[in-house]
């Protein structure tokens, strides 16, 4: 970090300290203003690429209004499809995020740094692991419909690729903190490594394991309300039925049914990370 030149405090001829003023030309000084303006201009080029455009939200906010005003009173008519499609997305997240930590925990051990077999081998798969969690959920859905067919299942599949990546990556982070010590000691006594991994490693970090995947499940249940909007079934297929009839009232009961699921799933995931801590 910069450090701005400072001298010690002087005293006035009252006797109190003064604190010295540091001159505008100071290099360091010099430096932040220097830095400032830098990120002011990639501000100011970062608004223009994405368009910014205040008069078309003022002009638009009329509209939302509108559309607000004829969403009531909220359609409920369908209410067991629609809690049936609610019910459809938490299965989607709970299965994607299941798999997807069954099989992130051996490759977790397998890219940390201290538990890698082999470093030179863990390079390209940690590369992969940040492949997977670098492209978004909607991406690989998109995909595994086009190979499997719209539904839930090319939703899970995509979910199951995404949430690999992450649990992954948290988890290897979370491993390569454990001490030394414990690991080297009961390889000392002639444990096998799938020993040392479930006697030793496991049993250190399996609180901080089970938080990361309760997290990522809280994740999932809101992305996956999304999905249906690429055709990978959930709540998302009844959003974007009633947006494209521009079905306002559809629109709001869905809406709210989303919501308080989600809710219920965050308060939940959020007393479990609680009670493992």
């Amino acid at each position: 970090m910069l450090q701005l030149e400072r001298t010690p405090p002087s005293r006035d001829a009252t006797g109190r300290y003064v604190e010295t003023r540091i001159p505008l030309t100071s290099p360091s000084i010099l430096v932040r203003i220097g830095l400032a303006a830098v990120l002011a201009i990639l501000f100011a080029f970062c608004v223009e690429l994405a368009e910014i455009d205040l008069a078309a939200l003022v002009s638009g906010l009329p509209r939302l209004v509108a559309w607000a005003a004829k969403s009531w009173p909220p359609y409920l008519g369908d209410l067991d499809v629609y809690w049936l499609r609610a019910a459809e997305t938490i299965a989607i997240a709970t299965v994607a995020t299941a798999v997807a930590t069954l099989l992130a925990f051996p490759l977790s051990v397998f890219i940390a740094r201290n538990t890698s077999p082999s470093p030179w081998l863990a390079t390209p798969v940690r590369l992969a692991v940040n492949c997977f969690r670098g492209v978004d959920t909607i991406v690989f859905a998109l995909l595994f419909v086009a190979a499997v067919g719209l539904g839930p299942f090319a939703g899970v599949l995509g979910m199951i690729v995404h949430s690999l990546g992450v649990i992954a990556k948290l988890n290897a982070e979370a491993i390569e903190t454990v001490p030394q010590a414990p690991l080297e000691a009961a390889a000392m006594t002639g444990a096998s490594r799938s020993k040392v991994v479930s006697y030793a490693l496991l049993p250190s970090v399996l609180p901080n394991l089970a938080s990361v995947s309760l997290y990522v499940w809280e994740a999932n249940v809101r992305t996956s309300t999304i999905l249906g909007i690429v055709g990978a079934g959930g709540i998302g297929i009844e959003i974007k039925a009633a947006i494209d009839l521009l079905d306002f009232p559809k629109l709001l009961t869905v809406t709210a049914i989303m919501l308080v699921m989600v809710t219920i799933i965050d308060q939940l995931s959020a007393w479990l990370r609680r009670r493992l801590s």
